[in-house]
């Protein structure tokens, strides 16, 4: 109620003032509770080390705030489009808070700015930006309801950063678009998965390979098994490129390239 006065107070003063700027700058709101936003700023690999051994990072902020997004997300995708069966809301809400569309959101609002991390490489470039955007989903619901957070997260980002028809015409579920794709045409289809292949320290590393009617035909890697075997069924797509020596690998090959075009 008195926003506008309480706004400038502690955006210029206090010790604080610089995390009200970001918030405020980011979301058009002073908080109540500073202290959550900027839990919600804290990676777990720049984790604060309490006396007791334990320590403080966004992790569980993260938590609560996949929550919510996803419950916010499935509430959106139902009033936007009344006739559409239940199949099609579970593949646009999975798009919509997909670890890409997080990491785009969070940078478009300025978010991997303001974010304290220790992390290096790869891993911190698909992960912590997303990571940070749901904990930071989780701090506003705490600090400000979930009616808040709903019409911020519906009207002032998605409204502004995300795009439906574009993620209606992508492709994300590349497994299952294949695993449907194999079932229709009478193929088998395998993902053999293991784990610990070049992970950096303290990450693990999976790679996969998917084979069809035996015939090993993808590849993938990534930081979680689901993440190897999204990246190993979209390589299918690629397997035009790929040297086979039977003519009936190869034929099946042409097929499964035809089938992602």
């Amino acid at each position: 109620m008195f926003d506008f006065l309480i706004r400038p107070f502690r955006r210029r003063y206090g010790s604080d003032k610089e995390f009200f700027a970001a918030i405020d700058d980011m979301f058009g709101f002073i908080p109540h509770n500073i202290e959550l936003y900027k839990l919600a700023l804290i990676h777990k690999s720049a984790s604060v080390e309490l006396e007791d051994g334990s320590h403080i990072n966004n992790e569980r902020l993260e938590f609560l705030g996949d929550a919510v997004i996803e419950s916010i997300t499935s509430d959106y995708i139902f009033i936007e489009f009344p006739d559409r069966d239940e199949g099609f809301m579970t593949q646009l809400r999975s798009k919509i808070v997909s670890r890409q569309s997080l990491n785009r959101l969070a940078s478009a609002i300025g978010l991997d700015k303001h974010i304290i991390s220790n992390a290096a490489g790869n891993f911190a470039q698909k992960h912590i930006y997303g990571d940070a955007f749901e904990a930071m989903m989780g701090a506003i619901y705490l600090d400000q309801g979930y009616d808040f957070v709903n019409r911020l997260l519906i009207n002032d980002i998605y409204g502004r950063y995300l795009s439906l028809d574009e993620i209606l015409q992508s492709e994300t579920d590349f497994k299952s678009r294949l695993i449907e794709w194999c079932q229709k045409s009478h193929y088998t289809i395998e993902f053999r998965t293991d784990n610990g292949r070049g992970g950096q320290s303290g990450h693990p590393s999976f790679h996969s390979v998917v084979y069809i009617d035996g015939i090993a035909v993808g590849h993938g890697s990534g930081d979680s098994k689901k993440e190897a075997e999204q990246r190993a069924a979209f390589s299918v797509s690629q397997a035009s490129t790929v040297a086979i020596g039977d003519e009936a690998s190869a034929q099946l090959l042409d097929k499964i390239d035809r089938m992602a075009n």
